[in-house]
């Protein structure tokens, strides 16, 4: 994918009413600190669209960047951080079912999984709801780059057989140091999303 432009064109806070959009979108889910905003700057390119921090928990919004006024990426809030209170994790639910619910554009859902450690609880009810609102998401193992080549196929067996990923899901192993994985994750925006 050639990225000709990408920007952040909106951003949905729990009051926020969700955006109508025309075009495809495709959505990033993942625990806070896993890496999904490395991930969506290294897919469009950028160094800093989409904000990383040392502070977990920071993304509380749902955010739609618009990439080559084609299609959008649209980062879901980070779960699973303790530091955030109960009260706005327990909002972020909601505000997350009701995007998957009531998404019309809504074509593919990424669930983002550190390769280096077993899938957590939060992860594996992630997956299991976002099954269970009909999509059914592709895994992508992030921070490859910190793992010894010899450990690699262990550990992607480690979270599919942890998440019981159904079988022919993708499972993509990811580094946004050396980029490896983005062409696989582009190619398979452009067959289910973009097509």
């Amino acid at each position: 994918m050639i990225i000709k432009s990408a920007e952040l064109e909106t951003v949905c806070g729990i009051t926020s009413k969700l955006p109508v959009n025309m075009l495809p979108e495709v959505a990033f889910a993942g625990k806070s600190n896993v890496g999904k905003s490395s991930l969506i700057n290294a897919l469009v390119c950028r160094k800093a669209l989409a904000r990383t921090s040392g502070q977990p928990g920071k993304t509380q919004t749902i955010n739609f960047y618009n990439v080559n006024r084609e299609m959008y990426i649209v980062d879901l809030p980070g779960y699973g951080y303790a530091k955030v209170s109960r009260e706005v994790s327990a909002r972020w639910g909601p505000m997350v079912e009701n995007y998957l619910h009531s998404s019309r554009q809504l074509r593919m859902v990424f669930l983002l999984i550190d390769i280096r450690h077993k899938p957590g609880a939060n992860d594996v009810q992630m997956y299991r709801w976002i099954l269970s609102n009909g999509f059914s998401p592709v895994i992508v193992a992030t921070k490859k780059d910190k793992l010894k080549k010899s450990q690699v196929k262990k550990q992607l067996a480690l979270i599919c057989d942890t998440l019981k990923v159904i079988e022919g899901v993708p499972v993509i192993p990811f580094s946004a140091v050396t980029k490896e994985g983005r062409e696989e994750i582009w190619d398979l925006i452009s067959t289910y999303a973009l097509s």
